[in-house]
């Protein structure tokens, strides 16, 4: 019988064997001046420009649309298809558009930021950020560069609603799954399941910017073929650097690594029926993890225990009294669990994913605890599309997850623990919280800093007794690079995930 050699296959034995430098030497010489190519961690599930359907989407999404609002390398809000907004009282925020274009030619107007705030806002929307966005009573268009909001109550966070890769601006006359917007990259094309070629936007508002003439997308799905790409020169780039390979990769003169912390890991429950809709089992499960596994296990040290909402140290709204909200403590765990009634423990299933070895190997580490408090959860190991999928229907009793917040606000935390927002995979499965849903809106209508802090300890204390998610580690999150790629850079803490912007000044020197 003919044995059949798949890409994929000669790539994991030349790695092996030290020859793939050998055998991508030509390729690496015949690149395209200007074009960079670029190793996914998998293959987007869809870049709908609405949709959260995971950070390898959002980075593709990065590159062919833009919003009213988006981040710097400092980590702060940064004008983008709005050259300026101001807050006219605490319920009108006004947007004033900067002179910009689509990539069909059209102008970005103020029109086409209403027709897209209603698209996201309609009955029938799926958006991510649908029920954020209707809180807007009213979207007014005084003239062409001029947007006016008015909210039905005050939000300060309005402005970084505006920056979230999951609200781009599209064109009004974008039609059925054709998304017309304004980024520094157009899609060409796509192979599904393998690569997308995309090129650059001669019109993009910026002068001088992208830099690159194309880019060439590769989706990785097995990490080590993902380092073995980089390291051979078959890739310039690649993200979700493997936690085993940051070293070698920091010590190799022809790369460099650029890792931040900010993304942690989580689980997520199914509290639309027992056990988990009972917040004694969901705390059971928060004392019985010893962390510091996790962070060998998964990271390789490089990350640190998280047992507390994601609200990093060096955040002005850090509580320390909270640190150890969710201690390993397995007597307590077992105790819960008895006042529950599941003094003799239950069986579950408990999805994760064996595409993202991080996803996989914390969600063994995890098992074993369980299992040690009488919790016996069987794995389930899709891929990432899969996974994310069945997380959106619900189909799962425990998952394990990972993200970074929406923003270093810790507003951006409500996307994974408001109950009151629609079915995600990010944040459990039917699970009211109904106090933290109103601790959420006062923060996002209070502008005095002192009272915001004070809001945000109470939602802290609450989620601590509630347990709507049950935070792990804090993880470090890497990209690296062919020495010769300069203007790409990892963004800070939670916006790690939006460093895709920085595509528009990446070069290959």
């Amino acid at each position: 019988m003919a044995i059949i050699a798949t890409r994929r296959s000669v790539l994991a034995g030349a790695a092996a064997t030290g020859l793939l430098p050998f055998l991508r030497r030509r390729g690496a010489q015949a690149q395209p001046a200007g074009l960079l190519r670029f190793g996914l961690s998998s293959y987007p599930p869809n870049i709908q420009p609405w949709a959260n359907s995971g950070t390898a989407a959002a980075t593709i999404k990065l590159m062919i649309y833009r919003g009213l609002a988006s981040y710097g390398t400092d980590g702060q809000l940064h004008p983008e298809l709005a050259e300026s907004w101001s807050r006219e009282n605490d319920l009108t925020w006004i947007f004033r558009l900067r002179d910009a274009r689509f990539q069909n030619g059209e102008p970005v107007t103020a029109a086409d930021v209403k027709w897209t705030l209603e698209q996201v806002a309609s009955e029938k929307s799926t958006a991510h950020l649908r029920t954020e966005i209707r809180n807007i009573e009213r979207i007014e268009t005084p003239d062409d560069r001029t947007v006016r909001l008015v909210t039905k109550v005050p939000l300060v966070t309005l402005p970084n609603w505006m920056a979230s890769y999951h609200l781009p601006i599209i064109s009004r006359q974008s039609s059925g799954r054709d998304f017309i917007g304004a980024g520094p990259f157009v899609l060409k094309s796509q192979e599904r399941g393998s690569s997308l070629e995309l090129e650059a936007f001669e019109g993009f508002y910026k002068p001088g910017l992208p830099k690159l003439k194309a880019i060439r997308v590769v989706a990785y799905a097995d990490e080590n073929l993902r380092v073995a790409a980089l390291q051979s020169g078959d890739v310039d780039l690649i993200e979700y650097v493997p936690w085993q390979s940051m070293g070698a990769i920091g010590d190799n003169p022809e790369l460099k690594l650029d890792a931040v912390d900010g993304p942690f890991m989580y689980l997520v429950f199914n509290g639309s029926k027992p056990p988990f809709s009972d917040a004694r089992v969901r705390r059971a499960v928060a004392h019985a993890i010893r962390r510091e596994d996790l962070v060998k296990a998964a990271f390789f040290g490089r990350g640190s225990p998280m047992a507390h909402l994601p609200i990093s140290e060096d955040s002005a709204y850090y509580n320390p009294e909270f640190k150890n909200g969710w201690n390993y403590d397995p007597a307590l765990a077992r105790k819960l669990l008895a006042e529950a009634g599941l003094a003799n423990g239950f069986s579950c299933n408990f999805l994760s994913t064996a595409q993202y070895g991080m996803h996989k190997d914390s969600a063994e580490v995890v098992q074993q605890h369980l299992a040690a408090i009488g919790i016996q959860a069987t794995l389930n190991l899709p891929d990432w599309a899969t996974r994310v999928a069945i997380g959106n229907r619900g189909q799962y009793d425990l998952a394990m997850m990972g993200t970074a917040a929406d923003s270093n606000d810790p507003d951006g935390l409500s996307n994974i623990l408001d109950g009151s927002l629609s079915a995600a995979y990010v944040r459990s499965h039917g699970l009211r919280t109904p106090r933290i849903s109103e601790l959420f809106s006062a923060g996002r209508a209070e502008f005095d800093e002192a009272k915001r802090k004070a809001i945000y300890r109470e939602l802290e204390k609450v989620a601590i007794e509630e347990a709507p998610l049950v935070g792990l580690t804090w993880r470090s999150q890497g990209y690296a690079m062919r020495r010769a790629v300069t203007g790409f850079q990892n963004l800070p803490g939670a916006l790690t995930f939006y460093s895709g912007l920085t595509f528009e000044t990446t070069a290959l020197g």
